[in-house]
């Protein structure tokens, strides 16, 4: 996997803490990560798209939404240019960090462990997530 980014959405940071809760800022605006098993998307089963909580930006389908059993939102594949990858190398790992391609927002990792067709596990913080029933 490679690091991919173009130019972010011009938004103040005073804007970005009034328009996202402090979770969403949190994870969205710091990198960080809500704990385990906390998000309600958890359980979303039905058809709809699931968009990036900070600017709306469609991310993900249902249809590609599966159980990972980590206790995050997991898919094997975001809609097309949906997503911009880079390279995350806290805490003494080297990851694949996954962010909004339109507001550059945080959203989770990329790992090479998910099931066909991609073989990806897109595993993303329900707070940086906003669902959209179809």
């Amino acid at each position: 996997m490679s690091d991919t980014s173009t130019v972010p959405e011009a938004v103040s940071d005073n804007e970005w803490r009034a328009r996202l809760t402090p979770d969403q800022y949190r994870v969205l605006r710091e990198h960080g990560t809500e704990r385990a098993g906390t998000s309600c998307l958890l359980a979303e089963k039905r058809a709809g798209t699931f968009a990036c909580a900070g600017c709306g930006q469609p991310l993900f389908e249902q249809g590609t939404k599966f159980e990972s059993g980590t206790g995050w939102p997991s898919f094997f594949a975001p809609l097309d240019g949906a997503v911009e990858t880079t390279t995350d190398r806290s805490f003494g790992m080297r990851r694949t960090e996954v962010h909004c391609a339109r507001c550059k927002g945080h959203l989770g990792h990329v790992f090479e462990d998910g099931p066909a067709p991609t073989g990806l596990r897109y595993c993303m913080n329900g707070a940086a997530l906003a669902f959209e029933p179809a």
